[in-house]
């Protein structure tokens, strides 16, 4: 039986509600890639051969799982372009236990394991099926929509699944498109849609009206939690199917353990977590800061690509390149890297898992194109030498690789900007 449709009868509430589907498309993609970062690489680990292989086949649906939660981002933020709003690439900071959400949505970092992957299967259950969330997680009392004349501004709603939040919102657009016309509710930029073929997601495509929005809608929930009465192949039943391994290998060996003894660390105490573990020792506080850089240059990124103007098809497709790149090879390389570093002192034996710090307010959006490219190539010279640096510390050598990935970014950013100069 499927959720009660939520009520949408207003632009303010849409955005709001659109705002609220980038910020759980952002969630879950930063709980897989903490999942999978979470994992041992090595049999020096403590793990057989066997057990390795399992692992990395583990990992692997992780990773085509968190490249669809991008293209999903993607195609919300298509939606709230098409409707006039600005990307959304804000976030509470982790754990989202608070009333931020509805009351039975709870966003945190988990290593890899049992308690994870059913934390997973939760949140991407499909719509009207009965699940309880992992141990650990509660369920709060539910909060009360305004539903009078004093109902202005958007305001929370109760939904359940990513498949119900996304109905509410294909049948918001609906609604106000027949009362106003789709002329007038899809008021935003054509050419601000992104729908680049770099991001190798033939799915990524243009929002300019209710059916294009129906199809973007059908992407996100098929892919999450299946079609209707069939969820084999989508996030949902991959993680019922890792599960399902992950216990059988359990089994046959109880004291295995596929995840590093992570847990989610911070360099500095954020103001929206009440119980932050704050990491003292000195290396590690290094990469750490140059892992939360790398992940605030990916969202300005991000930003700057769903905002562009003026830029040429070759600049929007350096964008699109960086950012792929960063997140494809950077991320998965450098935040494995973290999870094998120590907390500190007051937390022997235990390693660090990147929190995904977000500086709030969030990171600055460059909305103006000189500006924009000046600064993220500086950005991203920076951080080549912030690795460069990293990389003459024992069992970091490997960074200097990533430096030398970061200088080339920059570099692909300098020749557009010398372009322009000279054009």
């Amino acid at each position: 039986m499927l959720e009660p449709a939520l009520v949408v009868d207003s632009r303010e509430e849409l955005v709001y509600l659109l705002g609220q589907a980038c910020e759980l498309e952002h969630g879950l993609l930063c709980e897989y890639l903490y999942a999978q970062f979470s994992l041992k690489r090595d049999v020096d680990e403590g793990v057989t051969p066997d057990q390795l292989a399992r692992i990395r086949a583990w990992e692997q649906t992780i990773i085509d799982v968190t490249k669809q939660e991008m293209l999903h981002l993607a195609l919300a933020t298509n939606i709230l372009t098409a409707i006039g709003a600005a990307p959304h690439f804000d976030r509470p900071n982790f754990p989202i236990l608070c009333g931020w959400y509805p009351s039975d949505v709870e966003i945190a970092l988990l290593p890899f394991g049992e308690g994870a992957l059913r934390h997973f299967m939760f949140l991407e259950r499909p719509e009207g099926m009965r699940l309880e969330d992992a141990e650990g997680f509660s369920v709060r009392d539910a909060i009360q929509p305004l539903r009078d004349d004093t109902n202005l501004t958007a305001g929370l709603e109760e939904w359940h699944t990513v498949g119900h939040l996304y109905r509410g919102i294909e049948a918001g657009l609906a609604r106000l498109a027949e009362r106003h016309g789709e002329a007038d509710v899809f008021v935003g930029p054509r050419e601000a849609q992104a729908t680049t073929e770099v991001f190798e997601w033939p799915e990524l495509t243009a929002v300019t009206d209710v059916a294009s929005a129906a199809l973007a809608i059908e992407v996100i929930v098929e892919q999450g939690e299946g079609a209707r009465g069939d969820w084999v192949n989508s996030h949902f039943g991959k993680f019922v199917g890792i599960l399902e391994d992950y216990l059988a290998v359990r089994s046959a060996d109880p004291s295995f353990e596929a995840a590093r003894p992570v847990i989610p660390a911070f360099l500095r105490r954020p103001p929206d977590v009440d119980d932050a573990t704050l990491i003292d020792d000195p290396l590690t506080r290094r990469v750490v800061a140059l892992f939360n850089a790398v992940y605030e240059v990916i969202l300005q990124l991000q930003a700057r690509y769903f905002v562009h103007h003026g830029e040429t098809a070759g600049e929007l497709e350096t964008l699109a390149k960086t950012v792929k790149h960063l997140m494809n090879w950077v991320m998965r390389y450098l935040g494995p890297v973290v999870t094998s570093l120590p907390v500190g002192s007051a937390f022997p034996g235990q390693t660090t898992g990147p929190a995904f710090e977000m500086v709030r307010p969030a990171f600055f959006v460059l909305p103006h194109r000189d500006a924009a490219w000046k600064i993220l190539r500086e950005r991203l010279n920076r951080l080549g030498s912030v690795a460069d640096e990293l990389s003459h510390e024992r069992s970091l050598a490997a960074l200097g690789d990533m430096a030398h990935t970061m200088y080339g970014f920059a570099g692909d950013l300098d020749v557009h900007l010398k372009a322009r100069v000279s054009g």
